[in-house]
């Protein structure tokens, strides 16, 4: 489906309209009152994604209370082309932004920016939620 020459860019678009669809059928669910049904949502959720990672920001050497994660990495495929949602966490470990980033062979990680970048951003932190990116 996708080739060499797209950098993955339908790649990711594949990967965010699965994401619709499990992000739709979540608020769904939660809108219904439907336990059941939203529990198998976030089921669906967390095994879509192949990994989840956190890391820390900048902070001084020894100060250990600067160093709870600050950012985070949910890789949804990998190989040529590689899909990711990454994004920053507040100090609570929740997600605060999301953007989704691709890559192909012999290629960097770029941002995917599409037109209504902000439905999208509520798309993909609605999805980012359901991780759990505390210590």
């Amino acid at each position: 489906m996708t080739t060499r020459n797209d950098g993955g860019l339908s790649q990711a678009i594949a990967q965010f309209h699965s994401i619709v669809e499990m992000v739709s059928a979540l608020r769904f669910a939660e809108k219904a009152g439907n336990d059941r049904a939203e529990n198998e949502a976030r089921e669906r959720i967390n095994e879509d994604a192949l990994s989840v990672e956190v890391r820390s920001g900048w902070y001084s050497p020894g100060n250990k209370e600067d160093s709870s994660p600050a950012e985070y990495t949910i890789l949804l495929c990998t190989g040529g082309p590689a899909v990711r949602i990454r994004g920053e966490l507040s100090d609570y470990c929740e997600p605060e932004s999301a953007f989704i980033e691709y890559q192909d062979w012999f290629t960097g990680w770029t941002r995917w920016t599409p037109g209504n970048s902000q439905n999208v951003e509520s798309i993909l932190l609605a999805y980012s939620a359901v991780f759990y990116f505390g210590e």
